[in-house]
């Protein structure tokens, strides 16, 4: 595990806390957040060796925040140079196609920085990058 590998503190871990208490402990406090779906780090969307940048990382919360605009809450916009590929749930390649969704999707992407929009039809990949990797190493 790269955390352990790099010696990452963990402290909830540590105190013995697994993502089910501390959601439980979350809840009994009424904080709003104790049921948020768990969110990877935006520097997921951005392929294994390259550099990740505050500018890179600012595209792709931009792209991602024009997809929940247009009610798809999860999404990926994995981030290669140019180009913008959107994951979603196969649920929602419906409603990114239809005209006047795919014009502001489109629209908002291309303000964010990139030059081209695509849409990733094998539909949202957790750690799709990282399976990339594992795939060439075997």
């Amino acid at each position: 595990m790269a955390a352990t590998q790099h010696q990452v503190l963990r402290p909830l871990a540590q105190a013995g806390l697994t993502k089910a208490r501390v959601r439980m402990l979350a809840r009994a406090l009424g904080l709003r957040s104790a049921d948020k779906p768990a969110a990877p780090c935006l520097a997921s969307r951005i392929p294994h060796g390259q550099q990740v940048t505050p500018e890179k990382l600012a595209q792709v919360e931009a792209a991602e925040k024009a997809l929940r605009a247009v009610g798809i809450e999860d999404s990926r916009v994995r981030h290669h140079g140019d180009i913008a590929r959107i994951e979603v749930a196969p649920s929602d390649l419906g409603t990114l196609v239809s005209d006047s969704v795919r014009e502001d999707v489109v629209r908002a992407i291309k303000a964010a920085g990139f030059a081209y929009v695509t849409l990733d039809l094998a539909g949202l990949q957790s750690g799709a990058f990282t399976l990339q990797v594992l795939t060439r190493r075997g």
